[in-house]
């Protein structure tokens, strides 16, 4: 499959938009933790895909935009686009523990699994991965770092600015 790809800047560095020609397939930061898969084939270019994933990330980075409406398509196992599915009814500024997704899915014993799929999540901030957090409060690992996701939460209103949660 040959899809275009773009980098774009933003304030968590530059992220990788990839997408067919109808759907936002992928967001990737600079350095990801899960290489591209083997059968896809990107061609650096633009479409209104991209064009219009560029703008409503540069919305949201500057504030006015709390949800996103783009056409999605990311690719993973039927529980993982469950998950992906679930993390998007996450409220902006608004945080879930990974047990509160398990809950919701109606599989409350499916907290690791939530985590891994959530740490699979191919297309971060837009399905926002970034709110989902320990069941103490802490922030956990996320593909963008931690402090991308402290940025994130920050940005959102779910830390105070400049807070430091890290446990």
């Amino acid at each position: 499959m040959t899809l275009l790809s773009t980098h774009v800047p933003s304030p968590v560095g530059p992220l990788l938009l990839v997408a067919s020609e109808t759907h936002l397939r992928a967001i990737w930061f600079s350095t990801p933790r899960h290489p591209l898969p083997r059968d896809i084939a990107l061609n650096e270019g633009e479409n209104d895909v991209i064009r219009e994933t560029r703008s409503q990330l540069d919305e949201y980075f500057g504030g006015s935009r709390r949800t996103f409406d783009l056409p999605l398509r990311p690719v993973g196992t039927a529980f993982q686009c469950e998950v992906w599915s679930m993390l998007e009814k996450i409220p902006y500024g608004e945080t879930w523990s990974y047990g509160d997704v398990a809950r919701r899915l109606g599989r409350p014993q499916a907290v690791r699994a939530v985590g891994a799929a959530n740490g699979r999540n191919p297309i971060p901030i837009v399905v926002p991965c970034h709110r989902v957090i320990g069941a103490d409060g802490s922030l956990t690992g996320f593909g963008g770092g931690l402090p991308t996701k402290q940025f994130l939460l920050a940005l959102e209103g779910a830390l105070p600015a400049g807070g430091d949660l890290f446990a």
